[in-house]
């Protein structure tokens, strides 16, 4: 049993260094499209504009936030955080980000379903992302005595993982989006329609190491699961 429990935390630990890697590359890839600097001289905030106003929307928010790499929409209140680097960078990195972020603003404008299930099931993540860690200390502590614990983890950490999967259309969609429209408009030229595209490919492959991992640690539940009541 314990060679059977090392292989699958093996798994985890190596889909953890995936993601760590692809983060880091993330960043990198972020920091060196900052010192492409674009043709038309635009910044993040005003090519997040631009895309809104070409869609025909005018009730969404942009703003500055704070931290590194923090942008994001809220389909709640129906605003756009970009960071500073972003908000004020005239850059490639600040263009892909900015319209990426739109992206998401357009997901929400034509009802986009999975941007919808995803907004629906965000109370329910966060209620089970609050109880996974608690849930788990218990579900290994009482594995064969009381094996509905784990279960109950199992169901929480399913919950995770269907959010995990439910993102990625989402997030690839809103780069398609935002990539189209760069394209569509001549926002960038050639050479950072290139750059822009790698830079947001990289941003997606973190949410595909978001969504393997939190797989495979259902998987490795569930196998555990079904290891106790084998016994």
């Amino acid at each position: 049993m314990m060679g059977y429990d090392l292989g699958y935390m093996a798994i985890i630990g190596l889909t953890s260094i995936v993601g760590m890697i692809i983060s880091g590359r993330l960043k990198s890839k972020f920091n060196y499209y900052t010192q492409m600097r674009l043709r038309n001289g635009r910044s993040g905030a005003e090519i997040a504009h631009d895309m809104l106003k070409h869609y025909g929307i005018h009730d969404v928010e942009i703003v500055e936030g704070r931290g590194f790499l923090s942008d994001h929409y809220n389909p709640q209140v129906k605003r756009i955080s970009l960071s500073p680097e972003v908000y004020h960078g005239r850059h490639v990195s600040a263009a892909a980000v900015a319209a990426h972020e739109c992206g998401h603003a357009v997901q929400h404008a034509t009802a986009y379903n999975f941007l919808k299930m995803r907004s629906a099931i965000v109370p329910i993540v966060q209620l089970s992302a609050m109880a996974q860690q608690y849930l788990l200390i218990f579900a290994f502590a009482a594995l064969n005595t009381m094996p509905q614990i784990m279960l109950i983890t199992i169901v929480a950490f399913g919950v995770t993982a269907l959010f995990s999967f439910i993102t990625l259309p989402v997030e690839f969609d809103a780069s398609n989006r935002a990539l189209a429209w760069l394209e569509e408009t001549n926002t960038l030229s050639n050479q950072e329609y290139a750059a822009a595209k790698d830079a947001l490919w990289w941003a997606a492959m973190t949410y595909v190491a978001a969504a393997l991992s939190a797989l495979v640690m259902l998987l490795y539940l569930i196998m555990r699961y079904r290891g106790a009541n084998n016994r």
